[in-house]
């Protein structure tokens, strides 16, 4: 079996408010889409991962999932059967296909692994939870008891062989709810795995304070501290940041002297116990000669991810009499997010009254703090 993961974003989601579309709000400092992509991605089973988005969404799905290794994204249509049709219409070399929604972020390995196991005798497959409420029909009175043994409410994702459920979107409605009922209409059998409690749907406001208290419920929070500095020397420009600031001076350094990615870099590696920059990073070693420092925190929220933990919050403090870091504040804390996904850093500056090496202007240090939740 080759087996893609299609991840169907491109909704509105208007109920659960912010303005933003809700496979793109932050959830546990990284956006909804991202959780669920990452879980698929890490998955041995799922050779590839597709996402289908709204058109005037792709600045959020840009951010939204950078540094992740994903087929070209696809435009979604005018409704959910339209959007996974096209999705479905643009895999190639996969037998399978998972269709799973985004706004269910905490979708699970194990979920992932009974609907792969059981499309290995079946055209298609659901996770599904058993109904346990009471059930009865009417309006503003009881009119009938509605027997539950046999009812199910379905989550995501839903397996199918690819031919048949492409072939099966091809004719069906274009109001179908699910992939489920497409599949069901086009005489496709599929099969009924567990479910989990866990991976709701997020469509209200409501939803996402749940999803909260679900990442605080399983996970414990780390804070690490991170520190460098480097001295002035010859040049017309520093690096701080990830962005190129000019100066009366450059910065002495292996790399490319960045002291406020080189701070973060070491919070966040101390928040899992993973060393500090040099370990990974050594200067010995030639090949890290001028290199760019986004690198060194890639690679450490990359270490951050795959302990299945979630950063919070970065906050920096730069300490030098000049350059001047108010004009480039913004520009700071856009970079970082981009290169972490943590859309919370916070970006200060101070001197030292004219004391000490950063009061001579000799050279300029970071001091940064790194907060994480890791799992439990």
């Amino acid at each position: 079996m080759k087996t893609v993961a299609l991840i169907v974003a491109g909704g509105r989601g208007s109920r659960a408010g912010n303005g933003v579309p809700k496979q793109y709000r932050s959830l546990g400092s990284k956006p909804v889409l991202r959780h669920s992509v990452e879980t698929f991605l890490a998955h041995p089973a799922i050779t590839a991962v597709q996402v289908v988005i709204h058109p005037e969404d792709r600045d959020y799905y840009t951010a939204a999932v950078h540094g992740l290794d994903l087929l070209p994204v696809v435009d979604g249509g005018a409704t959910r059967q339209a959007s996974v049709r096209n999705g479905l219409e643009a895999i190639s070399e996969a037998t399978h296909v998972l269709i799973h929604d985004a706004a269910r972020p905490f979708v699970t390995s194990a979920m992932i692994d009974r609907v792969v196991a059981a499309l290995k005798e079946n055209e298609g497959a659901t996770p599904a939870l058993p109904v346990v409420d009471s059930l009865r029909s009417g309006g503003s009175h009881v009119e009938a008891d509605i027997p539950r043994e046999r009812l199910h409410r379905v989550q995501t994702p839903q397996g199918f062989a690819l031919n048949a459920i492409l072939a099966a979107h091809r004719i069906a409605s274009p109001y179908a709810t699910d992939d489920v009922a497409v599949a069901v209409a086009a005489g496709l059998t599929v099969a009924l795995v567990a479910g989990d409690e866990s991976a709701f749907k997020l469509t209200t406001a409501d939803d996402f304070f749940r999803a909260e208290r679900t990442l605080a419920s399983v996970m414990i929070s780390r804070t690490a501290l991170g520190f460098d500095v480097h001295r002035f020397g010859p040049g017309d420009h520093l690096w701080l940041c990830g962005v190129c600031v000019p100066h009366l001076y450059g910065v002495i350094g292996h790399s490319d002297a960045d002291v406020g990615l080189h701070a973060l870099t070491d919070a966040l590696l101390g928040t899992i116990g993973a060393g500090d920059i040099g370990s990974h990073f050594p200067p010995s070693d030639i090949q890290w000669r001028g290199a760019s420092s986004d690198r060194f925190l890639a690679h450490a929220c990359a270490l951050i991810g795959t302990r299945g933990a979630v950063i919070d919050h970065l906050d920096l403090t730069i300490i030098a009499e000049a350059p001047k870091i108010g004009p480039y504040r913004a520009a700071f804390a856009a970079r970082i997010t981009e290169i972490t996904g943590c859309a919370s850093v916070s970006i200060k500056a101070t001197t030292t009254e004219g004391l000490g090496f950063t009061g001579r202007g000799e050279g300029i240090a970071a001091h940064a703090v790194a907060s994480v939740r890791v799992p439990i």
